[in-house]
């Protein structure tokens, strides 16, 4: 899941690795959410699943929006990457993506963005 980059320093890589700890939770519930929780209340009028998971996920959403810039900041991502942070919480499997094309971006280049 984390691999840490040989190109950042302890601290920017720890603030990576909860960007992505809290981006695989966000995305988590936001999936619980559209596949479980809302055909449940829609199909079967049991209520309760968007109550709860709902209210979890806006706790992560919000989570994820604070650690998302804290690590921008850390690692001196492009102010273009924070918009498609962003975007990529709205979306179902966004931040999986936004993860992968992260790390991604960190392996190719030598410095940081």
């Amino acid at each position: 899941m984390f691999e840490p980059a040989s190109n950042l320093t302890t601290e920017q890589n720890t603030a990576l690795k909860t960007l992505t700890i809290i981006g695989y939770l966000e995305g988590t519930s936001f999936l619980l959410l559209l596949c479980i929780a809302m055909p449940l209340k829609y199909m079967m009028d049991i209520p309760e699943g968007v109550k709860y998971i709902g209210m979890a996920h806006g706790g992560l959403f919000i989570a994820y929006i604070v650690v998302l810039m804290g690590t921008a900041v850390k690692i001196k991502m492009p102010i273009w990457a924070i918009p498609a942070g962003v975007l990529g919480s709205f979306l179902p499997f966004g931040p999986f993506i936004f993860d992968h094309w992260l790390k991604k971006s960190l392996k190719k280049s030598k410095k940081v963005f």
